[in-house]
């Protein structure tokens, strides 16, 4: 789990899958998604390709200056989430805040930086040749994920081999029951605050707290006088 707040335009990256990483990194790949919490009026982030494309023109993009022209730019508001597999393309745009449930990996092939340089006049380094037989190729009709928010319900979101994430937005308190889990269980606070009590013990949460349940607790009440909205994440 991480937050990224974005003052700037990220670099352009993707992340190898499982076999890939554990062939030239004896690591795991990289499958996330993000969780819009707030979002400057007009932010864009970036996700996989606009067109149908290939890895011949893929290249020809990026090696013409046009890679830009090639990717698909989706303009982000808060609760919007977005479901990046290993292999897409993507980047964050300036003035998004973003809560990301990702796979525990740091292999990061950077593509492209915009041209940016730093104060000794030096680019950032880039992955162009092992990013090629990293990317998702593939031209998808939808990238955004679709969800159907409700008050005081959780709601699924994201399912995956690596996590599955539910979205709570809560007016009042609950209780929430994970006995038939066989696994633990975080809490991302993404808006307001609560009380999580569990026994005798009571733990404050606020936004962009983290709180994690080992699978030994089966049961917390969740109290609130003001509403909260917290991702429940967890692996099945």
């Amino acid at each position: 789990v991480k937050f990224i707040d974005a003052n700037d335009d990220l670099s352009v990256q993707v992340h190898p899958n499982d076999e890939l990483a554990k062939k030239r990194h004896n690591s795991f790949g990289k499958t996330e998604m993000w969780y819009i919490i707030e979002a400057d009026k007009g932010s864009t982030l970036i996700t996989g390709f606009n067109q149908e494309m290939d890895e011949q023109k893929y290249v020809d993009a990026l090696n013409s200056g046009h890679i830009m022209d090639i990717l698909n730019r989706e303009e982000a508001v808060a609760g919007d989430v977005f479901f990046l597999p290993a292999g897409r393309v993507h980047t964050i745009g300036k003035g998004l805040l973003i809560a990301e449930i990702q796979q525990t990996s740091d292999i990061t092939y950077r593509i492209y930086d915009f041209d940016r340089v730093d104060d000794k006049g030096n680019k950032r380094e880039l992955h162009t040749e092992e990013a090629l037989a990293a990317i998702d190729y593939k031209h998808y009709d939808e990238y955004k994920t679709i969800y159907q928010p409700q008050k005081d319900e959780t709601v699924h979101v994201v399912s995956c081999p690596y996590f599955t994430t539910n979205l709570l937005d809560a007016t009042h308190g609950t209780e929430k029951d994970y006995s038939n889990l066989d696994s633990f269980v975080i809490h991302v606070c993404v808006e307001g605050e609560y009380t999580l009590k569990h026994n005798d013990l009571a733990y404050p949460v606020k936004m962009g707290d983290c709180i994690l349940l080992p699978k030994t607790i089966d049961k917390v009440e969740l109290k609130t006088t003001s509403g909260f909205k917290i991702l429940e994440s967890y692996i099945e």
